[in-house]
């Protein structure tokens, strides 16, 4: 495992920044994964009107989740949400899932 792998995993292990959650792949079973939750608020332009919207994203390590979808669920606090649009790998070492979802 690579030093990114193993500051992943620490991360991810980390109780003040990671939670546990659960991810339901569209037909199959559960699977208990750690979760880190973000809320950042989005300005949306809209001709010359800008909206204000809450957004929530999850981060979910790939070795947990190697192909979530769109329609899938993510349990988190005890809170349902549906994963929309196409899940992105944005770190480098492509180790982590963020997945954008709405509640469902």
């Amino acid at each position: 495992m690579t030093a990114v792998g193993m500051a992943m995993d620490v991360l991810f292990a980390d109780q003040n920044i990671a939670s546990d959650g659960l991810y339901i792949p569209s037909g199959e079973d559960a699977v208990p994964v750690r979760l880190i939750a973000r809320r950042p608020d989005e300005i949306i332009g809209f001709g010359e009107t800008r909206v204000h919207s809450e957004t929530t994203l999850f981060d979910v390590r790939v070795s947990e989740v190697p192909e979530p979808r769109p329609g899938d669920r993510v349990t988190f606090n005890e809170r349902s949400y549906v994963v929309q649009g196409e899940p992105e790998r944005k770190d480098p070492d492509r180790l982590v899932w963020t997945l954008d979802v709405r509640p469902g």
